[in-house]
């Protein structure tokens, strides 16, 4: 049988109204009454009826997550991280899937702003006109994009950028090519920039930027007779999806990894240790993020006065595995072989 409000009241020695203020409103309630009603409540296992606490709130209990695409993993993990930190605050959360599309994108986050007391928006691929024009009827935290004054669960591209140039120029790689991603990708720009910031510090390395492919394994298969093709020894891919495509097509052409070419992705997704061969990757901590992302909502959510300190900690790292090696040969040397 489910435990009501008026159990939690009984055990805790207090009123049914001052069980409902300790939850909803408990900066009306005094500390010592709030701890011991919180304490009992959750060691009766007590679930308050959002939709009744809505009533006394004018909050729904819901927050609202929009990601560019659910299929990729790198989205699935913070996502992971959203549901996980907002259960624990007490919050519900309705996750969408914009398909990559800016247009879409601006569509549910308007419909979802009506439903939700706030929004997380990961990685948004949307105007920055557009986005600030909701985050003005909603509390909105942003996962990967820096986009005027709204908070941000920053992540320093170019030090993930930087961590992989100096792992492929230690390996002696001179001759780098670039496989990007969505030109509407805010972190494809940064990372391009950083990428010919990095270039730019070291003479010696020549950048060969490939341009822009679908973020997905198909993405990457596209790029690959192009990375043959541009006499690179290295490749750096926009994300771990893209490197795959790399991979696949490589191995299909005859062209060794990382004897011939050495790759390297973006993100460390789950999948990059099971690919063969495994896969060079940098990345951040993705369930880490989307815990952050909800710590910020949720402080705003209540208290809108609050301005939550941007993240700008979560910083990639670089994890070296069986794609990326010395240079032996150039692919200039395939076609006499």
């Amino acid at each position: 049988m489910a435990v009501t409000a008026r159990d939690v009241a009984r055990v805790a020695g207090v009123s049914v109204s001052t069980v409902s203020r300790a939850l909803a409103k408990p900066d009306e309630v005094a500390p010592e009454t709030r701890a011991k009603v919180l304490a009992t409540a959750q060691g009766m296992g007590y679930r308050p009826n959002q939709a009744a606490r809505g009533l006394v709130t004018g909050r729904t209990g819901i927050i609202g997550l929009i990601v560019p695409d659910l299929e990729n993993p790198f989205f699935a993990s913070v996502t992971k991280g959203v549901q996980s930190r907002a259960r624990a605050a007490g919050f519900a959360v309705i996750v969408a899937d914009s398909d990559e599309d800016p247009s879409q994108e601006a569509e549910l986050a308007r419909d979802m702003s009506k439903q939700v007391d706030g929004l997380v928006l990961c990685a948004p691929r949307g105007p920055e006109g557009v986005i600030v024009e909701v985050a003005l009827d909603i509390p909105m935290v942003l996962i990967n994009r820096r986009c005027g004054d709204l908070p941000t669960v920053a992540i320093d591209n170019v030090e993930g950028i930087r961590l992989a140039m100096v792992h492929l120029r230690a390996l002696g790689h001179r001759r780098i090519a670039w496989v990007g991603g969505p030109v509407t990708s805010w972190s494809n720009t940064e990372r391009l920039s950083a990428l010919e910031s990095v270039a730019a510090e070291h003479p010696d390395i020549e950048l060969v930027n490939l341009g822009s492919f679908p973020p997905y394994v198909s993405g990457g298969i596209a790029a690959a007779d192009l990375v043959i093709a541009s006499g690179a020894t290295a490749v750096l891919a926009y994300n771990d999806l893209l490197a795959f495509g790399l991979l696949d097509l490589l191995r299909q052409r005859g062209v060794a990894v990382p004897g011939d070419i050495s790759v390297v992705g973006v993100d460390n997704i789950p999948m990059s240790s099971l690919t063969s061969p495994s896969l060079t990757s940098v990345g951040i901590p993705l369930v880490t993020c989307g815990r952050a992302s909800v710590d910020m909502l949720v402080q705003l959510v209540r208290d809108p006065s609050a301005v939550p300190a941007h993240h700008h900690d979560l910083s990639f790292r670089l994890v070296v595995r069986d794609s990326s090696g010395p240079v032996r040969r150039v692919l200039a040397d395939l076609a006499t072989a």
